[in-house]
């Protein structure tokens, strides 16, 4: 698969989607931050336009725009419990930096530009 969901987010994402009814989730990247980028997730309604690709992971799926994919390849969904604080976590081995915030990531775009050519043949 292009991107690695842990048993614990996938467990997760089956429990938040019983309670709100979506069919999917939407992962990518927007600009934004004091590190330049920022991480996007999304539950959704399994609308797919020309500029997503979707990714079928049984009960629900995974939808990413094009633009997102080289960024995200070869990265993993996990959910964690930190203290009192639970969260879906993006472990990504093209990141370089992250903000204190914990929110707002940079990335290696010499790994991101290698997987440019994979996401232009999605």
């Amino acid at each position: 698969m292009m991107i690695e969901i842990t048993n614990e987010a996938i467990a997760k994402i089956l429990e938040k989607q019983e309670k709100e009814q979506f069919d999917a989730i939407r992962l990518g990247i927007t600009g934004g931050g004091c590190a330049g980028f920022e991480y996007i997730f999304d539950s959704c309604n399994d609308s797919v336009s020309d500029e997503d690709v979707r990714l079928d992971y049984g009960k629900f799926a995974v939808i990413i725009n094009k633009i997102s994919i080289p960024y995200l390849v070869g990265m993993t969904l996990d959910y964690q419990k930190e203290g009192l604080n639970e969260v879906f976590k993006f472990i990504n081995p093209k990141e370089t930096a992250s903000c204190g915030c914990g929110v707002s990531i940079n990335f290696d775009l010499e790994k991101v530009n290698e997987d440019k050519i994979f996401a232009i043949e999605v």
